[in-house]
């Protein structure tokens, strides 16, 4: 009988190796699944799962109108993971390295680096936790992401978290490299074209501000790491910034998200939009200004403030020289000054606009009137028990009432008017209009001027603070006390800040007017005002600033500047030069129903003139008529009706009615 076609010893051989096949893999399973199963999982967990950020979009800064200043435009950031590079691409880097700007040797670098070294075991022990634990433990909590530093070029992970993991002993392979910081959709599509396998582009935001240099000190700028570095971009990054998203999940061999193994998720909260009170047809009409400023008379620095006197809202500001907001990083390291807020960070002596707060202070206290007069050929006066030198004049002047005082600024007869006042009392109204302490200016790096207690003063001291010298303002400052006149009396906060909306375009929060005080009454600020109308009409310091048809009232200022003067002993002391000055207008129209304030402060002009001297009425007072003239229409200025004009006071001796 026949057996079949196969022997026993085949049968035994065939089931021998099937036997040894399955034991192989029985082995194999145990020690996958038992033995080592602690090890692979965590070996899996590391290289599947992935924590994904979404960026959230930075709100907007916009003008009063809703013109964005500052917005966020999607780019595309460019990354590789050099694991998942094919030799058969590597023809093509050439063109890569071409396209994205970088040097063929750096872009080969990063290709080639696969593994990253383990960190020293000094920097371990420094490290906290693992990042990817950091950041999901925190990742609910406000600006836990955005406030990540970005790694390097070619020293990241796949979550672009910074290189270093704590009591890593062996290699970790790099996942993420970033390649280029931004490209924009043309050129990736052009890459993509090259199908070299690894590449990635992930879409996030960065800051662009549309106007360049428009109100560059006001709105501030974002740098390269996406950190808030001046103005209102960092004093409210609180609301701007928003609140990243993320999701944990896993990923397949080809580097491609598994939607169905999301294990947890956070969605993205956009910033909220900063709506200012600027204007930017006001800043624009300032910034020209501020160019033909520069041009015309080269000064060291040039400020132009515009606000609204009822409401306290900044329409305008803008300093000379300024920068690009968008080339913040080309500013040179000497000229790094240009960024500061000069209108806000610098002070200055304000010269004879000053001489508002005597005359304010001594009507308010009734101590003279409008006709009131005083003897200004006066060389000396008693102050405390002792002659003091009264200051000098450009012009020879004799008895002048208050108003003459003011529109002829007079400076021995400021200095008079503060000493009716006396030292308290004088003391008292410069602090009550502003001066010796910061106003509130929520950006810029406001400061608070110079202004020390009167208990410290010399006997001269009074005669040369009532004229605006010995004493250290902003031109903020000085643009808020002249507001005093133009609001009835009032001071109110300077504010910059209109409203905060959601990325809906929905109010969060709305900022209005702000009162810290009343200076003087009503009844005195409109006197003051109808003096300072002076000023701009025909005899007045500055008939440079009248707008046909409007009532303009307002005051000169013109200092000397104080420099270092070598003595013969080389040692150096400040002195008030006679070549350098500061000029300046401020003021307000139209005079009878103020609707705009005004402030044009030039320093160290350089003027053609036979005294070389930047007077305020030369170098400042056209320009206020300038910006005047184009405010009218855009901020639908209408002229007094009837027209308010100067009173006309009779000269009273100083024995008289007070």
């Amino acid at each position: 009988m026949s057996k079949g076609f196969s022997s026993s010893y085949r049968t035994a051989l065939l089931a021998g190796v099937l036997l040894a096949c399955f034991g192989a893999l029985a082995v194999r399973l145990v020690w996958l699944h038992a033995i080592n199963r602690d090890e692979l999982l965590a070996t899996i967990t590391r290289t599947r799962q992935q924590l994904i950020t979404e960026t959230a979009r930075r709100g907007d800064i916009l003008d009063r109108r809703g013109v964005p200043l500052a917005t966020s435009r999607s780019v595309i950031e460019l990354g590789v993971d050099p694991n998942y590079l094919r030799p058969q691409d590597e023809a093509k880097w050439p063109r890569l390295a071409q396209l994205i700007g970088l040097p063929e040797p750096e872009l080969r670098r990063i290709f080639t680096t696969k593994f990253r070294a383990p960190a020293p075991a000094a920097a371990a022990k420094a490290a906290p936790a693992d990042p990817m634990a950091i950041r999901l433990a925190l990742g609910a909590a406000e600006g836990s992401v955005a406030a990540a530093p970005a790694p390097a070029a070619g020293d990241a992970d796949d979550d672009g978290n910074p290189a270093v993991r704590v009591n890593e002993k062996e290699p970790r392979r790099i996942q993420w490299a970033r390649l280029r910081d931004e490209v924009s959709e043309e050129l990736y599509a052009e890459i993509r074209q090259l199908g070299i396998q690894g590449i990635t582009g992930d879409r996030i935001y960065r800051r662009t501000y549309p106007g360049n240099q428009l109100a560059a000190h006001v709105v501030g700028f974002v740098n390269k790491a996406q950190q808030p570095a001046a103005g209102v971009e960092a004093v409210f990054d609180f609301f701007l910034r928003g609140q990243d998203g993320w999701r944990v999940g896993e990923k397949d061999g080809r580097n491609r998200e598994l939607a169905q193994f999301r294990t947890r998720e956070a969605p993205r909260v956009n910033g909220y939009h900063v709506g200012l009170s600027i204007d930017l047809a006001v800043q624009d009409i300032i910034e020209q200004e501020l160019l033909y400023i520069a041009d015309k008379f080269q000064p060291l620095k040039a400020s132009i403030v515009v606000s609204d006197p009822r409401t306290g809202f900044i329409l305008g500001m803008g300093n000379y020289p300024s920068f690009n907001l968008n080339e913040y990083n080309k500013v040179p390291p000497e000229e790094l000054a240009r960024m500061k807020n000069a209108a806000v960070a610098d002070v200055y002596e304000p010269g004879s606009v000053f001489k508002i707060v005597a005359a304010a202070g001594a009507l308010e206290d009734r101590l003279v009137t409008p006709n009131h007069v005083f003897d200004c050929a006066l060389d000396r006066i008693a102050n405390r028990g002792v002659m003091v030198k009264l200051p000098s004049e450009d012009h020879r002047m004799g008895d002048l009432t208050v108003s003459e005082i003011i529109s002829h600024s007079s400076n021995k007869g400021a200095a008079q008017l503060a000493l009716k006042l006396g030292e308290p009392r004088f003391h008292e109204y410069v602090r009550k209009f502003g001066f010796g302490r910061p106003l509130g200016f929520p950006v810029g790096g406001e400061v608070g001027g110079i202004f020390t207690d009167y208990r410290k003063w010399y006997p001269i001291d009074i005669t040369r603070i009532a004229m605006g010298h010995a004493v250290a303002s902003t031109v903020l400052q000085m643009h808020q006390a002249m507001s005093v006149i133009a609001n009835d009396g009032i001071l109110l906060r300077p504010q910059l800040v209109a409203q905060i909306t959601d990325s809906a375009g929905e109010p969060v929060h709305r900022f209005g007017p702000e009162e810290i005080h009343r200076v003087v009454s009503k009844e005195t600020a409109q006197k003051v005002a109808r003096m300072l109308m002076g000023v701009a009409a025909v005899g007045g310091t500055a008939a440079e600033a009248a707008i046909p048809g409007f009532d303009v009232a307002g005051k000169t200022g013109t200092t000397q500047k104080l420099v270092e003067e070598t003595r013969a002993d080389g040692s150096t002391r400040l002195v008030y030069s006679n070549k350098h000055h500061v000029g300046s207008f401020v003021g307000f129209f139209p005079a009878g129903r103020p609707q705009v304030v005004i402030s044009v402060i030039v320093d160290q002009a350089k003027v053609q003139t036979p005294s070389g001297v930047a007077y305020g009425r030369l170098v400042a007072a056209p320009s206020f008529k300038r910006i005047g003239e184009r405010l009218i229409p855009i901020l639908e200025i209408k002229s007094d009706n009837p027209p308010v004009r100067p009173r006309l006071y009779a000269a009273v001796p100083q024995g008289g009615p007070r």
